[in-house]
């Protein structure tokens, strides 16, 4: 875990949203081919109780060339500390923020989430708008 992450733990109500120390987390090894995030525009505790959420993480993750991680919409306590700090939206398992991955999915489970969506991209550092986006953004 980064030291930046560690400060920022220390900050909100419930640090264990975001550590990825579950059981049944995967983690692979850094000299994967392609690095995939998938994001849940929920907080956590909703996110983690959606069997979907589950059995694609562990599909993906059978792919041995492929790396799927996990992010949820974080709580505002985080998402005040991100942005006051500078910092970016980022997954559980290595931290690494949204727009350092190769593609970001979306698991969409109803239309009041959308808004979510858009702040995930935001935080994540990477443009909510198509037309702005460089050629390296996933």
């Amino acid at each position: 875990m980064s030291s930046e992450t560690e400060k920022l733990l220390s900050f909100v109500e419930k640090p264990g949203r975001y550590l990825g120390t579950e059981v049944n987390a995967v983690y692979k090894e850094k000299a994967v081919r392609f690095r995939f995030v998938l994001a849940f525009p929920d907080t956590y505790e909703v996110g983690m109780s959606h069997l979907g959420m589950h059995i694609l993480y562990e599909i993906i993750n059978n792919i041995p060339s492929v790396a799927c991680e996990r992010c949820f919409a974080p709580w505002p306590d985080m998402e005040r500390l991100l942005r006051k700090k500078g910092y970016k939206l980022f997954s559980l398992e290595t931290k690494r923020p949204l727009c350092a991955f190769d593609m970001v999915g979306f698991s969409l489970q109803y239309e009041l989430s959308y808004t979510n969506v858009l702040n995930m991209l935001d935080l994540g550092g990477i443009p909510v708008r198509r037309k702005e986006r460089r050629a390296d953004d996933p």
